[in-house]
């Protein structure tokens, strides 16, 4: 006769417990050390043909899983698509991430633009970045090398060493 209350009253204490250990794993996972999420940077290249540079900003998307994307305030002079690469946690707060981006071929006039049907390709850029996740979560402070290459995969001049520091977007 009680056996059935007895056997409900089981399944709803187990359910309680797989709920309850649910959220607090939910909880866990709001951790301050992740970068995965949207973040608006300031770069500052202090070597190579962007030093000149003094307003370069980044939008990074790291995505869960280890895959980003980044774009820059200067991907329409000329237009250029974001960069997309990837990222890893190396120790705590500490992440690298690599990521690749295409060169269009700088043009001199606009008839040579126009003869050429748009903007060509012309190589692409590396950078290698090595991130420190602030205690809160919230920032990031870094150090950037971009190298440059041909489109047939050859070294270029150009590439140089950045800074960079940036502020995670949230609602």
């Amino acid at each position: 006769m009680y056996t059935r209350p007895v056997a409900l009253t089981a399944c709803a204490i187990a359910l309680f417990v797989t709920a309850s250990s649910s959220t607090s794993l939910a909880q866990t996972r709001k951790a301050t050390d992740s970068l995965a999420g949207a973040w608006q940077g300031k770069v500052q290249f202090t070597t190579g043909a962007f030093a000149t540079t003094k307003d370069l900003e980044f939008m990074y998307a790291f995505h869960a899983g280890g895959t980003m994307t980044e774009s820059s305030n200067y991907d329409g002079a000329p237009p250029a698509p974001p960069a997309y690469g990837v990222w890893r946690k190396v120790a705590p707060r500490k992440y690298e991430a690599k990521y690749r981006f295409f060169q269009p071929k700088a043009v001199a006039s606009a008839e040579e633009l126009i003869k050429g049907g748009g903007w060509a390709p012309d190589g692409y850029g590396i950078l290698s970045q090595k991130i420190t996740l602030s205690a809160d979560g919230n920032s990031f402070d870094s150090k950037l090398s971009l190298k440059l290459f041909s489109k047939d995969g050859k070294a270029i001049d150009g590439g140089g060493e950045a800074t960079a520091s940036g502020k995670r977007i949230r609602f």
